[in-house]
């Protein structure tokens, strides 16, 4: 007479319903390993002191000179236009004389071509004007 070890049924063609997780954790393991060896490498690759942006309401002073660029080039001293990069120099000049020096605050419009606010700067630059701000509008909340 022979010793049953299985279930009792005498059905030798009975389903194993038990999965094997060990090849789905060996795949997991060598998963890990490769990311703890690969995000190191992405993160320390070049060392640089990005800037810090921080968040300050600007009070506008009245002594600030308000340079605008519009969507066409167009150079404004607050609200008069002014002919060319050479003559907001002249103007610019006759400011950083002045003491204290007023900060330049630049408005451009956002469909505005780089090399308006490029003249505009470099006009600064060319006056001897050490402070140049840009001004912008906030983004929308939650944006």
């Amino acid at each position: 007479m022979a010793m049953a070890v299985g279930p009792s049924s005498g059905d030798e063609d009975e389903v194993i319903s038990n999965i094997n997780t060990t090849p789905l954790v060996d795949v997991m393991l060598v998963l890990l390993i490769i990311f703890l060896i690969t995000i190191p490498v992405v993160t320390t690759s070049i060392p640089l002191q990005l800037p810090k942006e921080r968040v300050e309401v600007r009070e506008t002073k009245p002594e600030n000179i308000i340079i605008s660029v519009d969507k066409t080039g167009g150079i404004f001293w607050y609200d008069a236009r002014v002919a060319n990069a050479d003559a907001l120099v002249v103007k610019l000049k006759a400011v950083s004389q002045m003491k204290p020096q007023p900060e330049v605050q630049i408005r451009g419009d956002l469909s505005a071509r780089y090399d308006g606010i490029g003249r505009v700067m470099y006009a600064c630059q060319r006056a001897g004007i050490t402070k140049v701000a840009f001004i912008t509008e906030p983004p929308p909340l939650g944006g």
